[in-house]
């Protein structure tokens, strides 16, 4: 099986799983991948707490703006009714993890984070990028799948 890096995961079909368990969720707050973005959101945070003033209204910005993005995507997509609505923002959500994928490079070569930051915001961002990936082919296969409706997929009601 192929390795995935993500804490308590090893295995390919416990990745499979998760993305199964995340579809049958109440509420996207219940959602691994979720969890994982704003895990994330709050470590860029954390970390541009450092950066010097004059990033505050450039890449501070910038970066929390995006790792922002990731979440709120997340959020905002899983209560689309809608495949089609549902991968938008999933799409979306891709987009702006790459742009943070780009800033923590830029912070590392301007040497606001050193190395061991990069290497921990690398490894939660790409933890937030498998689920993802994950999470959307979920949608994609449900969606392929004449044995499964879309209705399966649409978060119930509290």
């Amino acid at each position: 099986m192929y390795g995935v890096k993500i804490k308590g995961v090893t295995e390919l079909k416990e990745l499979k799983e998760l993305v199964m368990d995340n579809m049958k969720s109440k509420t996207f707050v219940e959602l691994i991948v979720w969890q994982k973005a704003h895990q994330f959101v709050l470590s860029v945070y954390e970390k541009t707490k450092k950066y010097p003033n004059s990033e505050m209204f450039a890449l501070v910005s910038q970066f929390r703006r995006a790792a922002v993005s990731i979440a709120a995507n997340i959020a905002e997509g899983y209560r689309k009714t809608g495949n089609a609505d549902k991968l938008r923002f999933l799409n979306i959500a891709q987009g702006s993890l790459e742009e943070c994928r780009y800033y923590i490079i830029l912070s590392n070569d301007l040497n606001y984070i050193n190395e061991t930051i990069k290497t921990e915001l690398t490894t939660l961002i790409e933890d937030v990028s498998r689920l993802l990936n994950g999470y959307s082919k979920g949608i994609i296969t449900s969606k392929n799948n004449p044995n499964n409706s879309s209705d399966s997929l649409t978060p119930l009601t509290p």
